[in-house]
């Protein structure tokens, strides 16, 4: 039997547009032990719920969980309200405020006629009740009408749990949809995927499936129409496909052949879900999201320059109080960041990117006489993940921030606060890492800034594209229609570094073996796939002392012979073996132990940490409540068996995940059973995270197909053409 609660609602902490929950729960009765001792006091409880209020009882089933900030709540899966049976409950019910004009007396004197039977009576005999003293007309229109309405939300709610919706879910739906609920659904269960966030396509069409919907419902064409551009899309990155990728993908996705494809593509037309141009088709949000980056950027860059004859003079007083001298190429990209009103500054590793970004900074304050604290407030200084906004306050000592906590990202609802409606103050953002930032987070962040407002994207476009589809930096640089300042002198390492000639190589897809092994920054380590990991752990036992910070392993696949998952098992004996004084727990299919060195994989901006973070696992605690505390650069972070999947061991860590970090010291497994992962942009980002030393275990010829392999990058993307060729 499921555990449950039984009592009344007390107050509200929070609630959202959704449906979602936190409240205070008075407990009078439960079959569980371990909520015996709540009986007769409260308990915060968490869920989905289309209304509550004080004067029901309810039943709410689920568990009790151990929230890592607030401790122990009750998160209810499903509830049901109990109907007040004893007379008294009804007198109270029907004065709770729901039915106005009824008042104690008059609920009395209905209940001393009816008794129990009140509440049936009311909803199916209304018109007995005017047989009763002092109850009018209007008095049995409001109780009828009121009590139908109350009992009918609840009938929607079941309707759609019969159907097969958790009830969850069923509380999105109805909170969105309310009274108009069963029409909606009836007419088009596939409506939902468009107006709910977490309702994906393959669950949708499942339910309808089995609610009878026919495999050729054009509704559910459609919908598969638009679930399959938006997987292709995350999948390859592409902002359009083609006919013919539609329609190939189409039968597999509905289990049966469709003949008139291109009436179902007219129809999404006309209801403005997709684009049609040039024979290229585009979800409609992404072809408004590069005309959005297209029409901002190309008037940005249109705007007249600023000039001031102090510019020379301001930046060389930079120049002196960094005790700093910038080569021409940085000097042009400071000098140019206060006369553009856009512009994007490029370059290599070791080109002093991140250097320049302080005096930038310090520029515009001096330029504006602005005090430190002002600058704050005219100035957002962004990255795409939490650690390489850390980076770059630690280099520029300005607070910078990722663009999701900028833009206020809600995790429920999968929106931004700031946006078009609710635009930010700030006059000058600049973005760095941009090669990162894909088309949907571009045009979200120009939504949420003023349209006059300043930009400088900074970034390596020949590392890895974003994660999400377009290549947004990539396409600005190559158009050649914006302002754009390219740093190729050498700056970081000097320009005897081999880790970065290999980094130039590898973009070059020329690769001279001799670079290896002679300095001690580069070594490569010929090897079988099956000695792999033995000269991985070699190199670890050199290295035990080293912060952890600056030491990683960097591979391009989770599952292998080589690949992290094994990695990490391997070298976590390593760095932090078994013992009687450490606790552990198994989490994931991994074992981990106080000591352990974890990556964070999902943002969590309540306790401040981030997607790509990397901690220390300073505390296990195996007790019934189960916590895994994990430190963060001092930021101690709770976890419960809840979220123990938000991270995992991190000694061994994707190139994708290592993206705007760096490292003391990188090792990078190569070898030819990574296959399709062997490319050029991979490779040449994991080089590029090494500061001082870098091995490279495996296959040298692996390593060479890597460098030349340029097919894996291909995106298609129209925000070129269009800076080119203009929009039509």
């Amino acid at each position: 039997m499921s555990t449950y609660i039984k009592g009344t609602f007390s107050k509200s902490i929070y609630e959202n547009s959704t449906g979602y929950y936190i409240g205070i729960f008075r407990v009078s009765d439960t079959n569980d032990e371990k909520l015996a001792n709540y009986i007769g006091r409260t308990i915060t409880f968490t869920g989905y719920f289309h209304e509550l209020n004080n004067h029901d009882t309810y039943m709410f089933y689920g568990k009790l969980v151990n929230h890592p900030k607030y401790g122990e709540q009750f998160q209810v899966d499903s509830y049901e309200r109990i109907k007040p049976e004893e007379e008294d409950s009804i007198i109270e019910f029907l004065t709770s405020g729901l039915f106005p004009g009824i008042g104690e007396k008059k609920a009395k004197a209905i209940v001393d006629v009816l008794g129990k039977e009140t509440l049936k009576t009311i909803l199916d005999n209304p018109s007995n009740l005017i047989l009763i003293p002092g109850i009018s007309e209007k008095n049995v229109n409001v109780l009828h009408d009121k009590l139908k309405e109350y009992e009918a939300s609840y009938e929607v709610i079941m309707y759609l749990t019969d159907m097969g919706f958790s009830t969850r879910d069923s509380m999105l739906i109805y909170n969105t949809y309310k009274g108009r609920t069963k029409e909606i659904i009836e007419n088009n269960i596939y409506k939902v995927i468009d107006d709910i966030n977490e309702m994906y396509f393959k669950k949708i069409d499942n339910i309808a499936l089995e609610n009878g919907v026919s495999k050729d419902d054009s509704n559910r064409i459609k919908a598969s129409i638009i679930y399959i551009m938006n997987e292709v899309s995350n999948t390859f990155g592409h902002s359009y496909y083609y006919y013919d990728e539609i329609s190939t993908y189409l039968p597999r996705v509905l289990g049966i052949e469709i003949f008139d494809l291109d009436k179902y593509l007219n129809e999404l037309e006309k209801d403005i879900k997709i684009v049609i141009k040039n024979d290229r088709y585009y979800l409609r949000e992404m072809y408004e999201a590069e005309c959005l980056i297209v029409k901002r950027f190309r008037l940005l860059n249109s705007n007249k320059e600023t000039v001031n004859k102090k510019l020379d003079t301001t930046i060389k007083g930079i120049e002196s109080f960094f005790e700093i001298t910038y080569n021409e190429h940085q000097r042009e990209a400071i000098k140019k960041s206060y006369m553009k009103d856009f512009l994007i500054i490029t370059g290599g590793p070791g080109t002093g990117k991140t250097t320049i970004m302080r005096g930038i900074i310090e520029l515009y304050r001096m330029m504006n006489n602005l005090s430190y604290e002002k600058l704050t407030e005219k100035v957002a200084l962004l990255a795409p993940t939490g650690r390489a906004a850390k980076r770059i306050t630690e280099s520029t000592l300005v607070r910078a921030s990722t663009i999701h906590r900028f833009l206020k990202w809600q995790k429920e609802s999968n929106t931004f606060q700031v946006n078009e409606y609710n635009k930010s103050k700030v006059e000058f953002v600049i973005l760095d890492e941009s090669s990162m930032v894909d088309t949907y987070l571009m045009a979200s962040l120009l939504k949420g800034i003023s349209s006059n407002c300043k930009i400088i994207l900074i970034g390596d476009d020949h590392q890895l594209p974003s994660v999400g589809p377009g290549n947004v930096l990539h396409d600005l640089i190559a158009s050649e229609k914006l302002e754009v300042v390219e740093l190729t002198e050498l700056y970081r390492q000097g320009q005897d570094s081999n880790i970065i000639s290999l980094a130039y190589d590898i973009r070059n897809s020329s690769i001279n073996k001799d670079i290896f092994n002679i300095s001690d920054d580069l070594t490569f380590i010929e090897c079988p796939d099956s000695e792999v990991t033995t000269n991985i752990s070699e190199i670890c036992h050199t290295y035990l002392d080293l912060n952890y910070h600056d030491f990683q392993i960097l591979a391009p696949m989770y599952k292998g012979l080589n690949g992290i998952d094994i990695i990490n098992k391997q070298v976590q004996e390593i760095f932090n073996p078994k013992s009687k004084e450490k606790n552990s727990k198994e989490s994931g299919g991994e074992i981990l132990r106080e000591g352990d060195k974890v990556i964070q994989l999902t943002n969590m901006p309540d306790d401040n940490v981030y997607n790509g973070d990397i901690g220390l696992i300073h505390r296990i605690v195996n007790t019934p409540r189960s916590e895994i505390h994990v430190d963060f650069d001092n930021n101690i972070v709770k976890y419960t068996p809840s979220n123990y999947n938000n991270f995992r061991l991190a000694y061994a860590i994707s190139i994708h995940k290592a993206q705007g970090s760096e490292f003391d010291v990188v090792v990078i497994p190569i070898v030819k059973g990574y296959n399709k992962m062997l490319y050029q942009k991979l490779i040449y980002t994991a080089v590029t995270r090494a500061r001082k030393k870098l091995y490279i275990i495996g296959d040298f010829k692996a390593l060479d197909f890597a460098s030349k392999n340029i097919n894996m990058d291909i995106r298609r993307t129209t925000i070129k053409d269009y800076l080119i060729e203009g929009i039509e």
